[in-house]
């Protein structure tokens, strides 16, 4: 009867995003400079999405820096992202000014996106312990490092997200991704990161259409903003399931995908599943 029991259960496993595949790429640059302008208008050609990371002390200071009153309609569909006020070590800086780096740039993102910024990266990828802990209250729900890993992994903890690679290594990278086999079929991520001012001044602007032909066409890439793969995978984690894993309830207003018995399935935000 018991073995009846455990073998009429159903097997989860959480290695789908959006649509049912296993693959995501995003992009993460930091800075805000007017490069951003170049840098997103390819990216829209390819249908590639990204983070931008702005400091709003910054916007609006001379010719290299966007303009304030641009930078709702320019990262349309893509996401606005905190980088601090000024751009400060602050792994240097005293408790109080972190507080007011943070939290100042944050208003001042909403006000020009109109919705919550929850994210990050830090300033020269400098942090330590002591910031680490001070993000979850000042609302920030994950934060991007310097620390290139080079692989597809998704981050275990999101306020230390590691990115894949450097722009400058991006179309390796991307061939790498998309030959990806992974044992098991378990999710993979490429995250990219860097600064639209690099492209110009290292004349390499070619790198975005070349990683756009290449990614932008491929099926089976869910492509996301960092804020998208946080929402889902908390969506994902959030999902509850009866004793032998028949039925499936999604609390969560986001539809998520996942395998039973090796077959895709979806449950719609708030919706409860009979598997």
């Amino acid at each position: 009867m018991e073995g009846e029991r455990f073998m009429a259960s159903v097997n989860i496993k959480f290695d789908r995003f959006p649509g049912g595949v296993h693959k995501a790429a995003s992009f993460s640059f930091d800075d805000g400079q007017v490069h951003d302008r170049r840098l997103v208008a390819t990216m829209n050609q390819y249908g590639l999405k990204g983070t931008f990371h702005l400091n709003s002390g910054k916007l609006g200071q001379g010719e290299e820096y966007l303009r304030p009153d641009e930078v709702a309609e320019l990262f349309s569909g893509h996401e606005i992202s905190a980088h601090t006020v000024k751009h400060p070590f602050l792994e240097q800086s005293p408790d109080d000014q972190v507080v007011h780096e943070i939290m100042n740039d944050r208003e001042a993102l909403e006000e020009l996106a109109g919705y919550p910024v929850r994210g990050m990266s830090y300033p020269f990828g400098g942090y330590d312990d002591r910031i680490l802990s001070m993000l979850p209250a000042l609302g920030i729900e994950y934060s991007r490092t310097t620390k290139s890993h080079g692989g597809f992994n998704l981050p275990s903890n999101p306020l230390q997200w590691h990115p894949t690679c450097h722009q400058k290594d991006m179309i390796e990278a991307a061939e790498r991704f998309l030959q990806s086999r992974p044992y098991g079929k378990r999710r993979e991520l490429l995250l990219i990161w860097g600064h639209s001012f690099e492209f110009p001044r290292d004349g390499n602007w070619e790198l975005m259409d070349r990683v756009g032909e290449l990614l932008g066409g491929a099926e089976g890439v869910w492509h996301a903003t960092m804020a998208e793969v946080v929402a889902y995978d908390r969506a994902l984690s959030a999902l509850r399931f009866s004793v032998d894993r028949r039925l499936a309830h999604n609390p969560s207003a986001i539809d998520v995908w996942f395998s039973a018995n090796g077959e895709p399935v979806k449950v719609g935000g708030g919706e409860t599943l009979k598997l």
